[in-house]
């Protein structure tokens, strides 16, 4: 997708207002990218995030496609919650409300490509499509409750081998071969009340800014 010159300048402005110090311990804290959660890596929680997002019909009730955070709750299941990226480049804001005890896995920026790309129709050629894709992410943002997290890049995730996309439509959708990377983040559940989550990231062609206000409760 194209960059939009606004969504660029809200990135940006984001990444220079937020305070230059290292993740701190606080009502939430990062889960190191190796360690495993729920007895799935987290690449493999990546594909899982993928196959949840792609499993809405169309973007009407899709959380990716959501401008307010309504959706936010669809088809979450199990010890870890997904929040859900943006299909546009523009800042998307929304407020969510998410039961206590949960891990949060969200993509700061992601990528798919699947079978359905010419001359893509193989694993190797889907795999090394994204890989090239997010090779030129060059900036990341993350900022939790006001505190600005550092080294991300070391949260690059990729899918373990190729996958089916589309598994949980029920068959009406079969995007296989799919790879997927992008660097994403796995939090550790947060204390009950409100948090703030600003998350974001750039490439060459590709950029995304979210900002989720949680209740969790």
């Amino acid at each position: 997708m194209n960059i939009s010159r606004l969504s660029l300048i809200i990135l940006l402005s984001l990444a220079s207002q937020l305070p230059a110090t290292s993740f701190a311990a606080g009502p939430a804290s990062l889960v190191a990218p190796k360690q495993v959660v729920a007895g799935k890596t987290q690449g493999e929680w990546s594909t899982a995030w993928w196959q949840w997002a792609r499993s809405f019909d169309g973007e009407g009730n899709s959380p990716v496609a959501d401008k307010t955070g309504e959706s936010c709750h669809l088809k979450q299941d199990g010890p870890v919650w997904f929040l859900a990226g943006t299909y546009s480049t523009q800042r998307t804001i929304r407020t969510c409300t998410v039961p206590k005890g949960k891990y949060l896995y969200f993509p700061m920026i992601n990528y798919m490509v699947n079978s359905t790309v010419p001359g893509n129709v193989s694993c190797q050629g889907v795999t090394e499509a994204v890989r090239e894709t997010i090779d030129g992410i060059h900036m990341l943002v993350l900022e939790i409750d006001g505190v600005r997290a550092s080294k991300l890049e070391a949260h690059r995730q990729i899918s373990p081998g190729c996958f089916d996309a589309g598994a949980l439509t029920g068959g009406r959708v079969r995007l296989n071969p799919t790879a997927a990377d992008g660097y994403y983040i796995m939090l550790k559940p947060l204390s009950p009340g409100k948090h703030t989550i600003n998350f974001g990231g750039r490439g060459n062609d590709m950029s995304q800014a979210v900002t989720y206000t949680l209740i969790v409760e």
